[in-house]
């Protein structure tokens, strides 16, 4: 399996943003995937996840309410919708993808893509 992320960008505080993340070879619309994020000088962390039907969703306490996750298993493709957006997000943007179906579990995540910066200004 193989995940390209884009759209990330510069944008101000209060803005909005939504990176998408494709995959291809060997998916499976049962697969979980999930939001990390990095920032300079910090570990990678957890950001969000979605089952493989989309109804069941995980968020960071750090982004719920502001961020929203969502996939489109038609065109492979997992979106992170980014809403009021803080210095504290400026990040480098992972998506990921793994085999098991439990949305909840934080870990396990075989598949990896590139990522993509988002930077906040202020």
């Amino acid at each position: 399996v193989q995940l390209q992320a884009s759209g990330g960008g510069l944008v101000q505080v209060g803005g909005s943003l939504r990176v998408s993340c494709v995959a291809s070879g060997r998916t499976s619309s049962n697969y979980v995937m999930g939001w990390f994020r990095q920032a300079p000088g910090k570990e990678r962390e957890f950001v969000s996840a979605i089952s493989g039907g989309g109804l069941r969703t995980d968020y960071a306490d750090s982004v719920k309410g502001r961020f929203t996750i969502s996939r489109d298993n038609a065109k492979s493709t997992l979106y992170l919708q980014m809403d009021s957006l803080k210095p504290e997000d400026t990040a480098v943007y992972y998506c990921a993808a793994k085999t098991d179906t439990v949305v909840s579990d934080r870990e396990r995540y075989i598949y990896w893509g590139q990522g993509t910066l988002v930077t906040v200004s202020s």
